[in-house]
């Protein structure tokens, strides 16, 4: 009798442990790559300029972003704005996202002369209340900065602006 005990109770630790192994979720690895349309927001109602908050307009874009990863950490892909612009954009670390570009006839001289700013903006999926990281949000919170070139306009101070930045996906 005691080996017959011995082999209910065997079996139903298999068996428990079968059903166990079946009903275990699946691991699945987190992809941060980034697609879809979105509004994007530059507030400008805190813009700074050499450290100093001063009004700048508030613009919003549409932008369509394709992207694929080939590891959790580094992506690459491309944002197309309805403004007639479209740039790169890469991620190293699995969070933040770059998009750089440059801006002809950014800054104007007081002669008239332009000079093309270099734009950069950076940005996370966010909390759309706190702006905390959140893997996986449909709000992607940033920053936006511009500079133009060391010298422009005769002076060796570069015009810098950099301003708040936010992503929320419409489709």
């Amino acid at each position: 009798m005691r080996s017959v005990g011995a082999t209910v109770g065997a079996a139903l630790a298999v068996g428990g442990f079968t059903v166990m192994l079946h009903t275990a979720p699946t691991a699945s690895a987190y992809n941060p790559a980034v697609n879809g349309r979105f509004t994007a927001t530059l507030i400008g109602d805190w813009a700074r300029t050499r450290t100093v908050y001063h009004d700048e307009a508030v613009v919003q874009s549409t932008w369509t972003i394709s992207s694929s990863c080939s590891t959790a950490q580094d992506c690459t892909g491309q944002v197309v704005s309805d403004q007639g612009w479209t740039a790169p954009m890469t991620m190293h670390d699995g969070m933040t996202w770059y998009v750089k570009r440059d801006v002809p006839n950014w800054e104007t001289c007081d002669d008239g002369t332009t000079f093309t700013g270099h734009e950069v903006f950076y940005f996370y999926p966010a909390n759309p209340e706190t702006g905390e990281n959140v893997l996986g949000s449909a709000v992607l919170a940033g920053r936006e900065h511009i500079a133009g070139a060391s010298g422009a306009c005769g002076t060796n101070a570069p015009l810098y602006i950099e301003q708040p930045f936010r992503l929320d996906r419409i489709g």
